[in-house]
């Protein structure tokens, strides 16, 4: 964890990407701490004035469903984030023990069998699987739907971190702790996991961008539960509720503007983490970003 912590330390002070989209997503959270006392139900409809402009009364506005936008964008942010958090977590700890498995045991039958796994995940169409599913399953919670996402999240990371352990595991200091009797876990968790990190963190950014866009796709086309708000489902309702044909453009530029932020942030943040940790992508803007 130090090493983590230096590393974005470090990259805070030299990387004006990683920097900017840090402060971003740091301004998005603190947004998302207010839904924590908002005055309504984020469920609930029709407690405020019909489809009004942005006042002082309502900063963003009112929906067709008397809902504030304000309040109701709050628990949306934070609905997804969660989400994309869930994901991210789950697919992580997958892509982990088959990518350290298969790394560690590269070349032999264990490291084919997981890599053959692994290629297996990588070929199927997850769109239209997940459209199938949510067509056969009628009530599919974000939790299901969740862990359906993460099941097809972590193949390409995987990967990555099978090629590092492989890399790591030529490295002197394995050969060492091996002959010194150091067990396979200790090794792992003390030698290879902080070389493991910058990447871990880097595909965990980029795994919520890639479940958060499809969260988003799933709620507009309403495949996905639309009780719950979240950033999909409020774009959802201000598509139907025609809000660019009625006038009524605060109901889908908020929305917009959040998740234009949002994914912002998380993409300036993963290419910050990925040049780090590819020598030739290091150099950023006018200085250069050293280990």
């Amino acid at each position: 964890m130090k090493t983590l912590a230096n590393t974005v330390r470090k990259l805070f002070r030299t990387d004006m990407r990683f920097r900017f989209g840090l402060i971003v997503l740091g301004l998005l959270l603190l947004f998302v701490v207010l839904s924590f006392f908002s005055p309504y139900d984020p469920r609930s409809s029709y407690y405020a004035p019909i489809s009004r402009p942005p006042s002082l009364k309502h900063i963003f506005g009112t929906n067709g469903r008397g809902q504030d936008l304000f309040w109701l964008l709050t628990f949306a942010l934070k609905n997804s984030l969660v989400f994309g958090l869930e994901v991210a977590l789950l697919s992580r700890i997958l892509a982990i023990v088959i990518g350290v498995i298969a790394g560690y045991k590269g070349g032999a039958i264990i490291d084919n069998v997981l890599m053959l796994f692994c290629d297996t995940f990588v070929v199927l169409p997850i769109f239209p699987i997940l459209v199938f599913l949510r067509l056969i399953a009628r009530s599919m919670s974000f939790s299901t739907l969740a862990i359906v996402l993460a099941s097809f999240g972590w193949p390409w990371d995987a990967r990555l971190i099978r090629a590092q352990v492989l890399s790591l595991r030529e490295q002197k200091y394995t050969l060492t702790a091996v002959f010194s009797g150091r067990g396979i876990l200790g090794l792992i968790f003390s030698e290879y996991f902080p070389h493991l990190l910058p990447i871990i963190l880097a595909t965990t950014i980029n795994n919520m961008l890639w479940s958060l866009g499809l969260e988003i796709t799933l709620s507009i086309l309403g495949l996905a539960p639309l009780d719950i708000p979240t950033m999909g489902t409020v774009t959802y309702w201000a598509i139907q509720q025609q809000a660019m044909v009625t006038g009524a453009w605060w109901w889908i530029f908020f929305p917009i503007l959040f998740i234009v932020l949002l994914f912002t942030s998380l993409y300036l943040l993963f290419t910050s983490i990925t040049s780090f940790i590819n020598p030739r992508l290091r150099n950023v803007g006018a200085g250069e970003v050293s280990r």
